[in-house]
């Protein structure tokens, strides 16, 4: 008879993705994890291989509570540029407290991780990036055809804006505490985007 598993495996990758949020890959040890977790390491081990597998999963449970964070977003408004805004505030402004970073996560991996040391988790973090291009540039190709925005422009170049501005303003926003600049910034890149 196998032996059941004593940990809740979602549970446990949530922990660790907050974790990995929060120090970056490099600065967690197996020594935090094992405290985070409520696991020894051996037991991370034999659930997840290596801490390399664990950081891949908690990758992924970012990038899918990401991706219900932006479908909920554009549930709640009638337009695709207003889910695209309602989702830029949520992670600029409404979120600012309560994430373990203010910077994204995959950004904060890709910016650690470097082909060298780590290309398999760089890969992975890359990777997640580019679906999420791809996951703004089908709402960009929404809202063409809704004619909020102009059949001129390319919804993979208006992802890849938005995505940078994204980036940068989820930055800034981490280190004022002006919402209203932030705010303004906001309305500024949709007004771009037009």
């Amino acid at each position: 008879m196998s032996k059941q598993a004593k940990f809740n495996r979602d549970e446990v990758i949530e922990k660790a993705k907050n974790l990995y949020w929060e120090k970056g890959y490099h600065a967690t040890s197996m020594r935090n994890l094992q405290d985070v977790v409520d696991m020894r390491p051996g037991s991370i081990y034999a659930a997840f291989g290596s801490k390399d597998n664990l950081f891949k999963e908690t990758l992924n449970r970012y990038a899918e509570v990401g991706a219900e964070n932006l479908a909920d977003c554009m549930t709640q408004e009638t337009t695709a540029l207003g889910g695209l805004k309602r989702f830029l505030r949520n992670v600029t402004i409404c979120n600012k407290g309560t994430a373990p970073s203010g910077m994204c996560m995959i950004v904060k991996s890709v910016a650690e991780l470097t082909q060298n040391d780590n290309p398999e988790l760089l890969a992975k973090a890359t990777s997640i990036l580019e679906s999420i291009e791809a996951s703004f540039a089908n709402i960009f190709q929404q809202a063409i055809n809704n004619g909020e925005v102009s059949t001129a422009k390319s919804p993979i170049a208006l992802a890849r804006y938005f995505q940078i501005q994204l980036i940068g303003l989820r930055t800034y926003a981490q280190v004022t505490n002006n919402v209203d600049a932030v705010e303004k910034y906001i309305d500024d890149i949709f007004e771009e985007l037009l």
